[in-house]
């Protein structure tokens, strides 16, 4: 035999995640690539001396995990140590997250800024017992008078900030929230501490931006905990100018020369996928264009470890802060807009029509935020409006998140061959909580996997980490079972979908979308050798057990990068 496997797994449930499904228990892998896929004796001849021959002992083999949806820095530094926990079940309350920030008071330099992510106020046990009590500065005031204290809410979308942060931003009764934002006062016209949407700007812009060694770090921190979680690829959904105001420049054009320098050093043991970010919230198409245009393109390095695919525009914004834009209105009324320039709801949607048409004419994928019903039909169709006027095989443009899809939008996106990218730790976080914003019928409907496929539509699967922890089993059990994080209740039973179904989600549906589903996504002779091992049988496990089964191995590009295997 002139070349021996340099892995041979034997003895396990090896998912193909082929077009049939197919389940083998054998596999080999021979210099990066998988090179036989079948029983004992389709791998026996591979087994040489230098050979490692992994006993699955009815463990379970699948391709490696595809999070179609990750900011990997932004996750990264929104994790311990970097930054307070401050998600469920870390925090319970209000009181538990003062107690948290008196804690980090004690610990830092005097006058340093404190920052926590995660907090959720359908988690804290005041604000879910008075639906009109939310976070505010008073909150914070006393554990921390004299340190700034900047604490990020599980969205991404609200910013909670003491009376120290508010002085030093330099916000007080008479600032005006820029565009597309909302600072949130009492009664007697003062802030309260929380910021909303456009309005966060004001904090990231007086915070001391990311250090490259930050970045460096927060995204090392990230890669080692998706090594753990089997998680082989992802896309980081937006980095540039437009993300120099998140997060301390988390999603700045920064942070892909740090990918850059990762992968140089032979240090960036996943593969990533960028969707550029222009501009941000509330900006004009002819800023987008401008933007897009001096941002150029960057083809030097592997395409296959980095690659950039297109551009991320912001639509819309969520439905817990009532910025998604809906048909209907939401309980106590309102229906959300676009959040692009515009005074109307028609100069909005020409202002997106533009971006859309602008970006697909320059030949780029498009990546879409956008989650209410009535914002996704506007995407969708300008996606169609797009394509008419420039023809264009095999665009894949897909809008992100998609919560509300609408029967139109999803028979649109279907005809084009466009995608969505869902979010079921999100569903599974949020479901009981969003009743409150959109009745009960909406809410169980978010997230509609089970029409969506049934539409024809192409569906990826990401957890929007730092939103949700990027736990893909977790992600699996959701789609299957439809339950709730804080209840356990059953939130549309009808959208439910089957094992095969999701596990495509996070593996060959999600290499689609990344223009990759003829070298990953699945294990099949010839592609990649990005594999996760999982103990125990998960074809035949309770899906409420799926969450807890260890992933034991982690496979990229051939390169073992965990390993607690039989340990």
């Amino acid at each position: 035999m002139d070349t021996y496997a340099d892995l041979v797994f034997l003895g396990g449930r090896v998912v193909t995640v082929d077009a049939e499904f197919s389940v083998a228990s054998a596999l080999a892998v021979t210099g990066g690539f998988i090179s036989a896929v079948g029983g004992r004796d389709d791998v026996a001849p591979l087994i040489g001396p230098g050979t490692r021959v992994v006993d699955l002992r009815g463990a379970t083999l699948l391709p490696g995990i595809n999070d179609s949806h990750l900011h990997g820095c932004a996750f990264g530094m929104a994790t311990p140590p970097l930054s307070l926990d401050l998600g469920h079940p870390a925090v319970s309350s209000l009181a538990d997250v003062a107690e948290a920030v008196r804690e980090a008071v004690a610990r830092v330099p005097a006058g340093q800024w404190i920052t926590g992510h995660g907090w959720d106020t359908g988690y804290l046990d005041e604000c879910v017992s008075d639906a009109s009590r939310l976070p505010s500065r008073q909150d914070l005031d006393a554990v921390s008078p004299d340190h700034p204290v900047v604490l990020y809410s599980f969205s991404g979308h609200a910013t909670w900030v003491n009376s120290k942060a508010l002085e030093l931003i330099g916000i007080d009764r008479h600032t005006v929230a820029p565009p597309g934002g909302a600072i949130v006062a009492d009664e007697s016209g003062e802030p309260t501490g929380l910021l909303h949407e456009g309005a966060q700007a004001l904090v990231q812009n007086a915070l001391p931006p990311l250090s490259r060694q930050e970045r460096t770090d927060a995204i090392r921190s990230t890669l080692a905990t998706l090594a753990r979680l089997g998680v082989t690829s992802y896309t980081e959904p937006g980095l540039g100018p437009g993300g120099d105001g998140i997060m301390r420049g988390a999603l700045g054009a920064e942070t892909l020369d740090v990918y850059r320098g990762l992968l140089a050093d032979g240090e960036l043991t996943a593969r990533v996928g960028v969707l550029l970010l222009p501009t941000g919230m509330a900006s004009t198409a002819e800023e987008f264009a401008r933007t897009l245009t001096a941002l150029g393109e960057s083809g030097d390095t592997d395409p296959r470890r980095l690659a950039i695919h297109g551009v991320k525009i912001f639509a819309d914004g969520v439905v817990p802060n009532k910025t998604a834009w809906m048909h209907e209105p939401y309980v106590g009324g309102g229906c959300g807009s676009l959040c692009v320039g515009g005074e109307t709801d028609a100069e909005r949607i020409a202002e997106v029509n533009a971006m859309i048409r602008h970006a697909h004419a320059a030949g780029h994928q498009l990546g879409v935020h956008v989650t209410g019903d009535r914002a996704i039909d506007t995407v969708a169709d300008a996606f169609a409006a797009a394509l008419a006027e420039h023809p264009r095989p095999d665009a894949r443009h897909y809008v992100i998140h998609g919560d509300f899809l609408t029967a139109h939008s999803m028979k649109v996106l279907a005809a084009h061959g466009f995608g969505v990218n869902m979010n079921p730790t999100i569903k599974w976080t949020v479901a009981d909580m969003e009743e409150e914003f959109v009745g009960a019928g909406r809410a169980a409907y978010a997230w509609p996997y089970r029409d969506a496929l049934d539409a024809g539509v192409r569906v990826a699967s990401g957890s929007d980490a730092p939103v949700t922890y990027p736990d893909w089993r977790q992600g699996v059990a959701t789609m299957v079972l439809r339950e709730s994080k804080a209840a356990g209740r059953v939130s549309g039973p009808e959208q439910r979908i089957g094992l095969a179904e999701a596990i495509r989600t996070y593996t060959i549906d999600a290499a689609w979308q990344d223009f990759a589903d003829d070298w990953k996504g699945s294990l099949e002779p010839g592609k990649v050798a990005d594999l996760c091992v999982l103990d125990g049988d998960l074809l035949t496990a309770d899906p409420h057990d799926i969450p807890e089964m260890p992933v034991v191995l982690t496979v990229v590009d051939g390169r073992v990068v965990h390993d607690t295997l039989h340990d």
